[in-house]
């Protein structure tokens, strides 16, 4: 290894070609499997590396980190690092980097598909056609929601909240929003809406946010979508709530494990979407925050501070 180059674990390939920069400086391990690396081969990948190149779903705790004595530097492929021990990064003196700002558009755009698919039923109409159950027209059939001039409540009004709210008011919808931080903005918000979308972040405070009660205060005819994070929704209560007919529907593109197996309850559940955390599955997203993520990485080496840090909040 030649001085001044560091060695770093990457856990997963990335698409486009920030990697090859990485790798011009520095000698770079990329984990070879479409699988994410069990807790004991992540233990091993970061042994003796000093960066680290993490997705959302590698857990960097402080047990990981007790076996990461000389990394430096973690950066996160995704805008969220809830998967992160921020404090015990902290404590090491281990730099933590996203990549913000870069999917706000992308995840919008998924979450308001999600919507108009689980509005009108799409996936049961095109199955349908796969069996070969066209048949006649029926008017009765693959009966919908109207999304145009409808009411959606949208619960966490940040960039990604804001840009779904552009969308839907192009749709003339009528938007309303509530803060996860306010709880009793929330229960009008489920109350009114014929479709709620989730934008907050994952926290103690919003860990199954919607719950058995707040599933109950929405209307029979609504529809929920979660591009957010898995644990903000009770998964056993939607799947509840769907087989009971309380909901109308559910549309989510994150769930409670990440990868969801196939012999989870909740995939047994009517009238529901799943598609396996797709918000930012751009060509252009993917390789932009590959390009952030090694940005982070190669700052962080050479003993600069990262251009998109996250810091432990008081």
């Amino acid at each position: 290894m030649r001085a001044g180059m560091a060695r770093c674990f990457v856990t997963r390939r990335l698409p486009g070609s920030a990697l090859d920069r990485l790798s011009a400086v520095h000698e770079v391990e990329i984990w070879p499997s479409n699988v994410p690396p069990t807790t004991e081969q992540l233990r091993a990948g970061v042994a003796d590396a000093q960066g680290l190149l993490s997705m959302l779903t590698d857990r960097i705790d402080d047990d990981l980190l007790d076996h990461a004595s000389r990394l430096r530097a973690i950066a996160n492929y995704a805008v969220g690092y809830d998967n992160i021990d921020l404090a015990a990064a902290a404590k090491r003196g281990i730099a933590v980097g996203n990549t913000p700002d870069v999917l706000t558009e992308t995840t919008a755009d998924l979450a308001f598909a999600l919507l108009l698919a689980a509005a009108r039923r799409l996936p049961q109409a095109i199955e349908s056609v796969r069996r070969g159950e066209w048949g006649t027209w029926e008017p009765d059939r693959f009966l919908g929601f109207e999304v145009h001039g409808s009411t959606l409540g949208i619960i966490g009004m940040g960039r990604i909240g804001a840009a779904v709210a552009r969308r839907a008011r192009s749709f003339e919808m009528n938007v309303i929003h509530a803060s996860a931080r306010e709880r009793d903005t929330i229960a009008p918000l489920l109350q009114q809406s014929d479709f709620v979308s989730l934008h907050c972040p994952l926290t103690p405070d919003t860990r199954h946010l919607i719950d058995a009660a707040a599933l109950a205060q929405m209307r029979q005819t609504a529809i929920l979508v979660n591009t957010a994070r898995g644990p903000i929704v009770d998964q056993a209560a939607l799947r509840q709530a769907l087989i009971d007919g309380a909901i109308a529907g559910a549309a989510l593109d994150v769930t409670d494990p990440e990868p969801l197996p196939a012999e989870d309850p909740l995939l047994t559940a009517p009238n529901l979407i799943v598609v396996p955390h797709i918000g930012s599955a751009t060509h252009r997203t993917r390789e932009r925050m590959a390009d952030l993520a090694v940005e982070n990485l190669l700052a962080a080496l050479d003993g600069r501070p990262m251009p998109h840090q996250v810091t432990v909040s008081n």
